[in-house]
């Protein structure tokens, strides 16, 4: 079982991938979205790639943990993500915070605010991916 997990974002999408043995994540690209289309067939190739068999969505709560507005438009792109690979299991995963922790580590990393802005997204799936491994090992 390998796993993506999405960052779902307006202009971006962070896509990271589970190892083998679902144990850790590895960041794999940001798409730059211009369309669904091109989107979905751009996930599409890394579902075939990565024999991924679950898709984890970053659902991007309040910090009430409520849900708002971008809450529903990641709701909305993974119902047109879900038709489109019916196969692929999809689990929403609290996302808050994910890019506060990667823009930290980066920056302790003494990555270039260019740089950073490259591959935030990357790294937000990333966590997103290995907090959900984390809790799945302990079930």
């Amino acid at each position: 079982m390998r796993a993506l997990a999405l960052d779902v974002g307006d202009k971006t999408i962070g896509v990271a991938a589970s190892d083998l043995l679902g144990i850790t994540a590895q960041g794999v690209e940001t798409i730059r979205r211009t369309s669904i289309k091109d989107d979905l067939k751009r996930l599409g190739e890394l579902v075939t790639q990565y024999e991924a068999t679950t898709f984890i969505i970053g659902l991007p709560k309040n910090m009430d943990g409520t849900e708002g507005t971008r809450c529903e438009l990641v709701k909305k792109f993974a119902a047109k993500l879900s038709a489109a690979f019916p196969e692929v299991k999809q689990i929403f995963w609290d996302e808050r915070l994910s890019t506060v922790a990667a823009t930290r580590n980066l920056i302790a990393a003494d990555v270039s605010r260019r740089k950073r802005k490259q591959v935030i997204d990357k790294m937000a799936a990333v966590y997103i991916l290995q907090g959900w491994l984390d809790s799945h090992t302990r079930e």
